[in-house]
């Protein structure tokens, strides 16, 4: 069973690796087309709209119009796609709010095994 993710009921900002993550790694390139992992549209779906979503990915800007016209195609909401990342690891530093709030929360997923905890936001 994953894990259930208790948040706040502020607003907040998504940060989601592309490949591996919502659309099998680098598909586009040994399939020639991407594929969206089980159960990534109906999690997307399920951040509230005032959420924002922000969505990173080594692809170079060759990749961008194929890219961007799949996530159309395929009702996959996001407010910045972000191309040309490094492929190291991807380090949030934020600071915690004098009442406690943890403001960084990093959730690592196996590679293109979508299994993200349930999203629950605090009363």
């Amino acid at each position: 069973m994953e894990k259930t993710l208790i948040l706040s009921t502020l607003p907040k900002t998504w940060i989601f690796d592309l490949d591996g993550t919502l659309v099998k790694h680098n598909g586009y390139k040994l399939d020639g087309k991407d594929t969206l992992l089980e159960g990534a549209k109906e999690y997307i779906r399920s951040i509230p709209a005032e959420d924002k979503i922000v969505i990173f990915t080594s692809r170079t800007d060759v990749y961008k119009a194929e890219t961007l016209c799949f996530l159309e195609q395929n009702g996959i909401r996001y407010d910045e796609i972000l191309f040309n990342m490094p492929m190291g690891e991807r380090i949030v530093v934020n600071d915690r709010k004098p009442s406690g709030i943890e403001m960084a929360i990093a959730i690592n997923c196996d590679r293109d095994r979508l299994r993200l905890p349930e999203i629950v936001r605090e009363k």
